[in-house]
């Protein structure tokens, strides 16, 4: 039966929400490509494309900048379509060191991954549901550029079990593990099975329900599913459908073909390095695909199998891997949110990998066909999407350009105006600050204050609080849940200001601020330019009391452009507002079900160690403080691309951990 895209709201489109709405699924159904929708903040940028789904039935794919983001879209969709399928699908890394080698010390640094099992659980989901079902939508990060493994090997993985079907037990058994299901007759857990006597139970890579499979002889007898927790029987099914247990595959039946083919290349590449004189590389690079052949061949994969995906998948060398948007059926939306950063990041992604896979290639620790285990190009990216939907409030050159409809969404439905902006001078611009901040946190409003470095969020931060100002910092340094848990508190009252630098711009939802201050708006760079300073214009445009104040000594291009734009939008809300009878309101919203249900499934390393350190019985104040530093020093390094340093903090934990 297939399903339709149905919204479940007590809210009808309103203010511009129609007219956007119209606009661009009469866009789609044209035949347009690439359309944007430029949106003010709190204009109801998401519920607008909720409707055009609805409207256009298209199974669609919606990609955001950062995990939070996408969080927050993830929570808003499964909200507005409770029965269809919404799905989530993100780097799966709660820490990710890549394999790297640094030639001017000699130093090797293996790949060192800690995977988030629910992240892992909510992906297998994903192309499950992309295969079984129409009604799609799928919310991911960057991530969905990134090789996964071909959907023609995944699918040919699963297995369709029926009540009354001829199958023998062992053959079940055997196909579980091929499809790389562990057995573990101990502990059930996700992408594992057991098996007692007739009876089979697998718990699948993408449910936490477990199915439980009776057989009489060789035949199918029963099929129920059960709660993994209390072990009730949910329902008995007439049949299910096992998925495999990872995305990448390698089968027997093509297995030694795969293996010459990898050893065809190895020769090729011995060769190169011989005749360039490269003993010492060609040495390793022979030993550690021998290895890898020799695990493959016992085991059917091997450690970083996906650095052999170009020959498993019999591609030609340099052409694009597959990835999610090959899970999709042929005619898909994308909505790019925030498009001013999405794309730009987008297009950045296949470059780093790049290279990074070139220096292990020319130092032997990897085949040529490990380049080819890549994230897509932006033109490859490009070439395998259709029809297009950009949402910025500051849509970027490239948008503009390449849109053949935009459609402007200034008129919330909640009559809120663009907030008014004062430019005072920098000097004495603190103490100014600090009498803003006690006025409006004296009507139970929040403030937002953006500086132009972190040791300027942080030596502002540390005087406010001197002077006896409830505030706190947020910048690159904090953590993913951390940054979730202080926005939480925020909205909550627990304090009042919040300092940072880039991160208080675009999709910071946060209705009781009211107050945005912008230090130094006058020195012109990537933090003080136009498209800046709209989105972080926007961050009060959610109360009715907004108010922005740029402390400057003149008026850049920049700031005159923001402002202007901002007028111009204030002066058309004004009017509508008065033509309507509309009286704003200031938004309400619930903080509890937001972005911590999600977010909270990232665990850090400080929970893992946590969990075992209380499994050991052992002290928890012995260790878990130099253990954060230390994993916090670890990612540190890691973004800063110091790959040497992060092995040795990396090293250091694990010495500690052993300790424990």
């Amino acid at each position: 039966m297939e399903r339709k895209f149905k919204i479940s709201s007590q809210h009808k489109p309103a203010g511009d929400q129609p007219k956007a709405i119209d606009s661009l699924v009469a866009g789609i159904n044209v035949g347009l490509e690439n359309q944007t929708l430029l949106g003010v903040t709190g204009s109801g940028k998401t519920f607008t494309i909720a409707n055009v789904i609805e409207r256009v039935q298209k199974p669609t794919l919606v990609i955001a900048h950062n995990k939070t983001l996408a969080a927050q879209l993830y929570n808003e969709f499964r909200e507005l379509f409770p029965d269809n399928a919404v799905e989530y699908f993100i780097s799966y890394y709660d820490y990710y060191q890549p394999e790297a080698y640094i030639p001017r010390t000699d130093t090797y640094i293996e790949k060192s991954a800690t995977i988030n099992d629910e992240i892992d659980r909510l992906r297998h989901n994903t192309t499950r549901s992309l295969y079984e079902r129409n009604d799609v939508i799928v919310v991911a990060s960057v991530s969905c550029i990134y090789g996964l493994g071909l959907p023609e090997n995944y699918f040919k993985g699963s297995i369709t079990i029926k009540v009354g079907q001829e199958l023998p037990r062992q053959e079940l058994l055997t196909h579980l593990v091929t499809t790389r299901y562990e057995r573990n007759d101990v502990e059930l857990k996700r992408s594992t099975f057991r098996a007692r006597g007739d009876i089979v139970e697998i718990m699948p890579s993408y449910e936490k329900i477990i199915t439980r499979i009776y057989f009489f002889g060789d035949e199918i007898e029963k099929i129920s599913r059960i709660d993994s927790t209390t072990g009730e029987v949910l329902e008995n099914a007439a049949e299910t459908v096992i998925y495999p247990a990872v995305h990448y595959l390698a089968y027997d039946d093509d297995l030694d073909e795969t293996i010459r083919l990898i050893n065809i290349e190895l020769r090729q590449r011995l060769n190169e390095l011989h005749s360039q004189n490269k003993l010492v590389e060609a040495q390793r690079l022979e030993q550690r695909v021998h290895y890898d052949m020799e695990m493959i061949k016992e085991m059917g994969y091997c450690s970083g199998i996906e650095n052999y995906s170009r020959i498993i998948e019999r591609r030609a060398p340099g052409t694009a891997p597959a990835t999610l948007l090959d899970y999709f059926q042929k005619d898909f939306l994308v909505v790019i949110d925030e498009s001013h950063v999405t794309l730009p990041q987008l297009k950045g992604m296949y470059f780093g990998d790049k290279s990074r896979k070139e220096v292990l290639v020319d130092y032997g620790f990897r085949l040529p066909c490990a380049k080819d285990n890549r994230p897509l190009t932006f033109d490859e990216f490009w070439s395998k999407i259709g029809q297009k939907i950009f949402i910025s409030a500051t849509p970027a050159e490239f948008e503009r350009k390449v849109s053949e409809n935009i459609v402007e969404q200034i008129i919330r439905p909640t009559g809120l105006l663009d907030p008014e902006i004062d430019v005072r001078p920098t000097e004495g611009q603190v103490q100014n600050l600090m009498l803003e901040i006690k006025k409006t946190a004296d009507k139970k409003e929040r403030i937002l204050v953006t500086t132009l470095t972190k040791k300027m969020a942080e030596d502002l931060t540390q005087y406010l609080i001197q002077q006896g100002i409830r505030v706190r910092y947020l910048h690159s340094g904090v953590q993913s849940l951390e940054r979730v848990e202080i926005l939480r508190d925020l909205r909550l009252g627990e304090f009042d200001v919040l300092v940072g630098v880039n991160l208080l711009r675009e999709g910071l939802d946060i209705p009781e601020v009211s107050l945005v201050a912008i230090m130094d708006a006058d020195k012109e760079g990537f933090l003080r330019c136009e498209t800046s300073l709209i989105q972080t214009i926007g961050r009060s445009a959610r109360n009715a009391s907004g108010h922005v104040i740029m402390y400057a000594d003149k008026i850049t291009d920049s700031m005159r452009l923001a402002i202007d734009e901002t007028n111009r939008r204030r002066k058309l809300q004004i009017a509508f507002n008065k033509e309507h009878n509309i009286t704003p309101k200031t938004i309400k919203k619930s903080i509890e079900n937001n972005l911590l249900s999600l977010v909270a499934s990232y665990r850090s390393f400080e929970d893992i160690v946590a969990e075992q350190m209380s499994e050991l019985n052992i002290d928890k104040k012995d260790l878990p403080k130099l253990l954060t530093k230390l994993e916090k020093d670890m990612h540190k390094a890691a973004k800063l691309l110091d790959f040497e340093r992060a092995a040795e903090i990396r090293d250091q934990i694990k010495k500690l951990r052993d300790l424990v």
